[in-house]
């Protein structure tokens, strides 16, 4: 007999469309470097991705894993200081949570940026700072 859905128990066709439904839901949540590095020209006024250099703001190479408030030579607020004094690292949730609302999670920090609103544009520049290797 022909392969057909219509054979199928009905949760086969539940199976089937979550397994769709999650399987573009993980390509998604991966983020596009290229659109991230477009993303990230909103960041390149106070923060460099490219160089072991400060600007207004820390550099941002390899800060996906490094913890907070560490990059050396920069002055960082109190405030961010004391966030980071328990060894908090800087991993892709606490990023996306810090980029959306920077002065939400950590109030009296130095960045004046209000965050990114669109979680696309979060999940791009993530997968393009991943890309940005500690010096």
């Amino acid at each position: 007999m022909p392969f057909s859905l219509s054979h199928r128990p009905a949760s086969f066709g539940l199976f089937l469309c979550l397994s769709i439904s999650l399987g573009a839901d993980l390509s998604h949540a991966a983020g596009n470097a290229e659109a991230g590095a477009q993303v990230f020209k909103k960041c390149g006024a106070c923060h460099t991705a490219t160089e072991p250099m400060n600007r207004v703001g820390p550099s941002l190479m390899g800060i996906v894993g490094r913890p907070v408030a560490t990059f050396t030579g920069y002055n960082y607020s109190s405030a961010m200081a004391v966030f980071g004094e328990d060894g908090k690292v800087w991993d892709e949730e606490r990023l996306s949570e810090y980029l959306m609302s920077p002065k939400a999670m950590v109030p009296g920090t130095k960045m004046s940026f209000p965050g990114l609103r669109k979680p696309q544009e979060i999940e791009n520049v993530l997968a393009y700072l991943k890309t940005k290797a500690a010096p």
